[in-house]
């Protein structure tokens, strides 16, 4: 499977000076680049050896195209290509998005497309912020707040020509708890910190750093920031499969789009050695990932929602009703 990485954040944030300086890593040396239009593609001139109409070929042995029609096809046609050999191959994908595009179409198409799934797998989702204008465009854009929200992973930049970043910090520590923010100094950093590809176990063990919820408090929330909020909802008690499948379903009728990202573990009744690891955004969910054991001994269900005008109560009273539909269902098979 090859890993799919999808850079995005605000106009000017400095994504496409980021990806540059990636491809002169040689960690990179054999990474496709996708863009959302040909015009954007900004990289510095010495990195380009030829071009067609297709793709431009770059000096570090990597490759830069557009995005024809839509992403699934891009990147099926660049794997034929390579397979047909008439294009060299590949180990990375790296996707950087419009400074005002919404991640969530790139991930639905990464998580619904069987072809493209039999091949690509998504790694990590790197959001820049600016630390010069990156408050202000939290303010003024829903584009900015959704591409932080979605992040696995929060990139500030322009380090060397701002002041303190706390305020920002902590804007996006409300959009997204679950993401680790990271630095560049001077507009460089490891490439090692943005992409580090994770198990399933260590990615959710990222999740025991979220704040601590009382045992009498079904979910925990975040600060509130301009429409957007994340809460952990949480379960002591076991989920039966049957209800977190009627669960996940009622969340994509009812919500849809609003779910800007769900993601996170449950205790599974009927899975006595690890959990489930859930995966959604907006209306799709994967199928639930089995995990051989807990990253910790906190076995309790924990699940991150970030959303946009989803009340907070829902999806935790949503969860009882339905289990207790279940209970009383299983409950009347067993007694006949």
């Amino acid at each position: 499977m090859i890993p799919v990485s999808i850079v995005t954040g605000f106009l000017g944030s400095g994504k496409t000076t980021l990806i540059a300086r990636l491809l002169r890593d040689n960690r990179f040396a054999r990474t496709a680049v996708i863009v959302n239009e040909f015009g954007e593609v900004g990289l510095d001139h010495e990195l380009m050896v030829a071009s067609d109409e297709s793709f431009i070929q770059l000096a570090s042995g990597c490759l830069c195209c557009p995005v024809r029609g839509d992403l699934a096809n891009t990147l099926l046609d660049l794997a034929g290509r390579v397979e047909a050999e008439t294009m060299p191959g590949f180990d990375r994908v790296l996707i950087e998005t419009s400074g005002l595009a919404d991640p969530a179409p790139i991930l639905h198409a990464l998580m619904t497309d069987s072809a493209v799934t039999g091949r690509f797998a998504i790694d990590t989702v790197l959001a820049l912020a600016d630390r010069v204008h990156g408050e202000a465009a939290l303010d003024r854009h829903p584009e900015a707040r959704r591409q932080a929200a979605l992040a696995d992973r929060l990139l500030l930049t322009k380090g060397d020509i701002a002041g303190d970043s706390s305020s920002l910090r902590e804007r996006l520590a409300a959009l997204n708890p679950s993401a680790p923010v990271l630095e560049a100094v001077s507009g460089r950093i490891d490439p090692g910190q943005l992409f580090q590809e994770e198990s399933a176990s260590e990615r959710m063990a990222r999740f025991e750093a979220l704040p601590g919820v009382r045992a009498a408090s079904p979910f925990v929330r975040a600060a509130h920031t301009a429409g957007i909020e994340t809460f952990v909802l949480v379960r002591e008690r076991p989920v039966p499969a049957l209800a977190l499948t009627l669960l996940l379903a009622a969340l994509t009728e009812h919500c849809g789009a609003r779910l800007l990202r769900v993601k996170g573990l449950v205790d599974v009744a009927e899975m006595a050695d690890g959990p489930a690891l859930i995966h959604g955004v907006g209306h799709v969910f994967e199928p639930p990932v089995w995990l051989e054991r807990w990253p910790s001994g906190d076995r309790r269900t924990r699940l991150v929602f970030i959303v946009e005008g989803v009340p907070l109560h829902f999806p935790s009273r949503l969860l009882d009703a339905i289990e207790a539909e279940v209970l009383e269902e299983m409950g009347k098979v067993a007694w006949n």
